[in-house]
């Protein structure tokens, strides 16, 4: 609830910074005094649209992900393997200090595992079909330690408010520039003509790669953290040995393009593609950990 709050104050900080700093900069009264955009109306506009899909995405994200994945929950464990799954979920739910997540099982062939959720306390943890056959059960112990310390350290909220922020500030920044462009080059002086929806898209779309740059950047960050949770939880060698088997498969990840920055393991990328990379390289994340146990 706490990061609910978060996500709902921030909104509102959004636009009293954007709104400031519209008048400071006398963006606001030039824009006024030609007849053009409603500045309020404009800000409002981007933070509906903006905030308001990562919120959306955000509150069906445990919904989403059992159909895009067609994970199965475990309600009552059918063997013991699913017990112990079930169990080492709820031991390590405990000691990070959340509710007991809803634990899943789906079919791929890769070795890959994601949380998901709202809140901390009403998550969902779920792992490949082939995370459970090819790993051993105390890489597997480490790999749930790395899902729980993503759902304690409430990355699924602070993401979705990062993505909010920033689609908040490119819908309403392309918007302006859309503005100057159809009144300073194409001369418009009363209502949107075809320049303000040319510009308004490119710029859309170039600062729509910042902002993506930006969050796959923070994406990047809280592996390395979930690395180090999940080393805590289950041992700094079960977490390195699992990030190892990772790097053995060396396969792409399978999971749905929309869920891959919730994966423990990622798309793999190289050059300026890095940079649109929501995980780090296998090799940083187990030198990470080993400097650590060092």
């Amino acid at each position: 609830m706490k990061r609910i709050f978060l996500f709902l104050a921030t909104n509102v900080a959004v636009l009293l910074v954007l709104s400031i700093s519209f008048r400071l900069l006398g963006i606001d009264g030039l824009i006024k005094a030609n007849g053009g955009l409603d500045m309020n109306a404009v800000l409002v506009l981007a933070a509906v649209i903006g905030m308001g899909g990562s919120f959306i995405s955000l509150a069906i994200s445990r919904w989403s992900a059992r159909r895009l994945t067609g994970a199965r929950v475990i309600g009552q464990p059918r063997d013991p393997s699913q017990a112990w799954l079930v169990d080492t979920v709820r031991h390590h739910a405990q000691r990070a200090g959340i509710g007991m997540p809803e634990v899943a099982i789906y079919d791929s062939p890769d070795m890959n595992a994601f949380a998901t959720g709202m809140r901390r306390d009403h998550a969902m943890v779920a792992v490949s079909t082939g995370l459970l056959a090819g790993m051993r059960r105390d890489e597997i112990d480490a790999v749930l330690g790395h899902e729980i310390t993503h759902v304690a350290n409430g990355d699924m909220v602070t993401l979705a408010l990062i993505q909010g922020v920033l689609n908040t500030f490119v819908i309403a920044l392309s918007r302006i520039i859309g503005y100057v462009v159809d009144r300073a080059i194409f001369r418009r002086d009363r209502d949107d003509g075809l320049g303000f929806f040319i510009a308004s898209i490119v710029a859309q779309l170039v600062l729509g790669v910042f902002a993506t740059m930006i969050v796959m950047g923070f994406s990047r960050w809280r592996e390395f953290r979930a690395d180090a949770g999940g080393a805590r939880l289950a041992g700094a060698g079960s977490m390195i040995a699992a990030l190892q088997r990772l790097k053995q498969g060396a396969a792409e990840s399978a999971l749905p393009r929309q869920m891959a920055a919730f994966g423990i393991a990622g798309h793999i990328g190289q050059g300026l593609s890095r940079l649109f990379m929501s995980h780090p390289p296998l090799d940083e994340r187990i030198a990470a950990l080993q400097g650590r146990a060092s």
